[in-house]
Parts: C-alpha cells; sequence; structure tokens
C-alpha cells in the first residue's frame, strides 16, 4: 500500500536564484510549495529563470505569490501591467449608462473578470502558479491593512466581483484564494504587527463578512483565515480554531477546498492561548485546527531572525511533531494542495502579447496612475 504523503509547508527563499540551501528546503518532503516577493525579482527573464530551476527541482511544488493588483504587486516592471486596486473595479458598479440601470454593476463584473485574466496570464508566463487573490474582505472604512484591498462594504458586490474575478483567473488556468476569512475588514489593528480582535458576535460576523465563503463555496479553490481573534467565538485566531476551519467554514458553509494559514510570522500569529509560541507549535496547531498548508515568510534572508534558521527548525520540527504523533499527515490535504496546481499549459509571454483575449482584457481595465 503506497504510504500517505502530505506537503504543508510553503516557504521562500532569500535571493534571485536558488542556493544549495533553497534547495535544500525545497527539497525536503514537508515542502509543498514556495511564495515569492519583490526580493526574488528583476525582470522577466530571472523570474522565469528561477521558475524553471524550482520546477527541475521539483515539478510538483507550488510557485505562489501575493499579487492581487493595486499596492499588493509584486512585480511592475519589465511589462507587468499595473492592476487596479479592487476598489477601483468596484467603482465602475455605480456608473449605469442611461436608461439601463444595472449596466454599471455589469461593466463592473467584466473588469474584474479582465484583471483576473491578465493578472494570471502574465504570471503564468513567467512560471509562476498561484496567486493568494482575491480580498474577500469588507471595506468598513477602519482598516488601513485592508482599505481598498476589499471591493466594497457590501458583501453582495464583493462576492459577484470576487467570482467575476476568479472566473478570469480560471481563464489562465490560475486557481484561487478568498482571503481573510471570516473577515479582517472591520478591525483597525495590523495583524502583521499586531494582534487584532473582533468583539462582535458570531451571529454578526455570519450575517455580513462571512456571507461570500457561502455564496462563494462552489468557485472558491482555496481559502486563508484571518490572524484575528473573535473572542465570542474562540479565543484563539481563526487560523488556529477548529470552531472557524472545521465547524463554520467546511461544515456550516461547505467549503470543500484547500485551507491556508496566514503568514506564521506575522504578530498575529504569535500568541496562541495568551503564550507566545514557536514556528512548529503554531503549525502543528493550524493543521491540526484544520488548515491543510501552512505559510512560512520572510525567515530565509540573511537578516532574519537567526539568519534563516527559523525555516530549518521549523521543517525539523514538523517532521518530529509527525514522528510524535502530535500531527498525522492527510491524504485530502496533500490532494488539496496538488489540485491548486495548473491544469492547462500557460502561453509565452511573446504568445501572450498577441492573444486576443489578453488584448481585450487590458482594454477593459481602469487606467491606473
Amino acid at each position: 500500500m503506497t504510504a500517505v504523503t502530505h506537503a504543508p509547508l510553503i516557504l521562500d527563499i532569500a535571493g534571485t536564484t536558488l542556493t544549495d540551501t533553497d534547495r535544500r528546503r525545497l527539497a525536503h518532503p514537508l515542502t509543498g510549495g514556495m511564495i515569492l516577493f519583490g526580493r526574488n525579482w528583476v525582470d522577466r527573464a530571472q523570474l522565469s529563470a528561477l521558475c524553471a530551476d524550482i520546477k527541475r527541482l521539483r515539478p510538483d511544488l507550488l510557485i505562489c505569490v501575493d499579487h492581487e493588483g493595486g499596492r499588493v504587486q509584486r512585480f511592475r516592471t519589465d511589462g507587468f501591467t499595473h492592476l487596479p486596486t479592487m476598489r477601483e473595479l468596484a467603482a465602475f458598479w455605480w456608473e449605469d449608462e442611461a436608461g439601463l440601470p444595472g449596466s454599471g454593476a455589469l461593466q463592473a463584473m467584466n473588469a474584474a473578470t479582465a484583471c483576473g485574466l491578465v493578472l494570471a496570464s502574465e504570471l503564468r508566463a513567467c512560471g509562476v502558479d498561484f496567486s493568494f487573490t482575491p480580498v474577500l474582505d469588507l471595506d468598513f472604512g477602519s482598516s488601513g491593512v485592508i482599505g481598498d484591498r476589499a471591493f466594497s462594504r457590501d458583501p453582495r458586490i464583493v462576492s459577484l466581483l470576487a467570482k467575476s474575478l476568479m472566473h478570469g483567473l480560471l481563464q489562465a488556468g490560475m486557481a484561487n484564494c478568498g482571503k481573510h476569512f471570516p473577515g479582517h475588514g472591520f478591525v483597525k489593528a495590523d495583524s502583521h504587527t499586531e494582534i487584532p480582535v473582533d468583539r462582535r458576535s458570531l451571529k454578526a460576523i455570519l450575517k455580513d463578512d462571512a456571507l461570500p465563503y457561502g455564496w462563494l463555496n462552489t468557485s472558491l479553490t482555496s481559502v486563508m483565515p484571518a490572524h484575528v481573534i473573535y473572542p465570542q467565538v474562540d479565543g484563539r485566531p481563526a487560523g488556529f480554531s477548529k470552531r472557524w476551519l472545521q465547524d463554520i467554514l467546511r461544515h456550516d458553509l461547505g467549503f470543500q477546498g484547500a485551507v491556508f494559514s496566514d503568514d506564521l510570522s506575522m504578530a498575529g500569529a504569535r500568541l496562541i492561548d495568551g503564550r507566545e509560541v514557536s514556528y512548529t507549535e503554531a503549525a502543528v496547531t493550524a493543521l491540526n485546527a484544520g488548515c491543510d498548508l501552512v505559510l512560512l515568510c520572510n525567515q530565509s534572508t540573511p537578516d532574519s531572525f537567526e539568519a534563516g534558521q527559523a525555516v530549518d527548525s521549523l521543517l525539523q520540527g514538523l517532521a518530529q511533531a509527525q514522528q510524535q504523533g502530535d500531527w498525522t499527515v492527510s491524504g485530502r490535504s496533500e490532494a488539496r494542495r496538488t489540485a491548486l496546481l495548473p491544469a492547462i499549459p500557460a502561453l509565452d509571454w511573446e504568445a501572450l502579447m498577441a492573444s486576443p483575449a489578453y488584448l481585450q482584457a487590458l482594454a477593459l481595465l481602469p487606467s491606473v496612475s
């Protein structure tokens, strides 16, 4: 009988090419992918070569990036389109043509699809498999870290525009990731640097912020929970909570895809049950709560804590936790991971620049200053 495998870790690298250390970490059987940052970018040729090198090492590795549009876009030069914010896409919603009520909404949906197609096509032309998008948070006007990354305050508009954007991603063969479940838009604190607390009731959250996750449960291929504590539901941040991930997201809202933890190095992930935890403890807690994959970002660089040793400590710690029975590999989680890999071939950059579908999509995007 074939042994069950599960590669839950998404790691990063320090530079623009793979070092021997990078290769060793990416070849580890518990590594399932890597996430790219701006520091890994020089130009398209370099990015394409890096991605090709990663795939030669492990064809099954999921090459990821945070590339949403607006201020969250890792690659901005050498031909990459400056993508609009989600708020700018949603602005079309209110611009009805004379005598055609609702036409603005349809224009916004078409522009969102175009954005998804352009975003995914350009990434895939350089070898990137997957982007953590779209943002499903609601824009309450209070969160600086979310802000114009959100489509709207209205969960109905968010759902329709997110679904449209995901359709564009799908046209280019890319999966999607709705974030940050059940909602990060209400709290002011930034979970990168603080531990946000949302004191609303479960009922209030489910009838507002969390609505897109239920409405999109047949379209979402992955979800990323928020490093936010909702104390009326659970004392742990959502990404470490069985209540949120298993009882609510999977059972009540019917989500069937992959669940990523957000970055375990963020301040919002450093305390669980009021106690500071190691990256291994955080990863094991997230996996046992219902995450299929966990991210550790920005710990591979020379200026990071212990100059990258945190990555090796996590790899060793998670392997030891598996041996001790503190965490069990999941064939179902592994299937969810591999399902995120592109299912169709990508156009290379030259072919993409001549693609009628891509050129039409470009023309539909709002101008970005």
